[in-house]
């Protein structure tokens, strides 16, 4: 029988059930079966919206270059960006990927005139008066390693905070970081927008 769950991982916190090098993981926080994984992963460094499941069609479907679907970010960067930065993220930036340069696909960003409301994080992000921070939303059809913080420092204003807030349909709304909700194969493979 598949089983699934919605997850907020929390910052500093390997996307897997085990560490080598003793580094938080998923166990620390999630109860799940132990033959339940995450779809695709999220950075140490970053934050939001992993799916665990032990549907492997699902999880193929998912990470499917192909398949496109939305994944929208919450991204804390370093700097007053301006439209011209915002402009270059929507047509898209050169980054590199395994030492060679990548284009990376048109993309919706847009800034956020209120910074949304999101948790603290633990530990919080290093204030410095003399130096302002901006949200803006990212919503990309791909999901290169480290592709948002590229972008970001590719446009001159690096990423300081990074937080998964939703994949199709599926979001975090009401999810604290650590916590989880169990969700049906019904409900997931339409919030997911599978078989459409």
């Amino acid at each position: 029988m598949h089983t699934y769950f919605a997850i907020y991982k929390p910052f500093n916190v390997l996307s897997q059930f085990s560490s080598p090098d003793g580094r938080r993981t998923l166990k620390d926080f999630f109860d799940v079966p132990g033959n339940v994984y995450p779809v695709g992963r999220l950075d140490y460094d970053s934050e939001g919206l992993l799916l665990l499941t032990n549907d492997s069609g699902l999880n193929h479907r998912l990470l499917d270059p192909g398949f496109g679907h939305e994944r929208e970010y919450y991204v804390q960067v370093e700097g007053s960006i301006d439209q011209p930065a915002i402009q270059r993220l929507q047509s898209g930036v050169d980054i590199s990927l395994n030492g060679k340069t990548y284009r990376t696909r048109p993309c919706k960003a847009r800034l956020f005139t209120v910074p949304p409301a999101v948790p603290d994080r633990d530990p919080p992000i290093r204030y410095r008066a003399n130096i302002p921070t901006s949200w803006i939303k990212l919503i990309l059809t791909e999901g290169k390693n480290r592709q948002v913080r590229k972008m970001t420092a590719g446009t001159g204003f690096p990423t300081l905070r990074l937080i998964r807030y939703r994949i199709g349909l599926l979001d975090l709304a009401g999810l604290q970081p650590g916590e989880m909700r169990k969700l049906g194969k019904e409900e997931v493979y339409r919030l997911l927008e599978i078989g459409r």
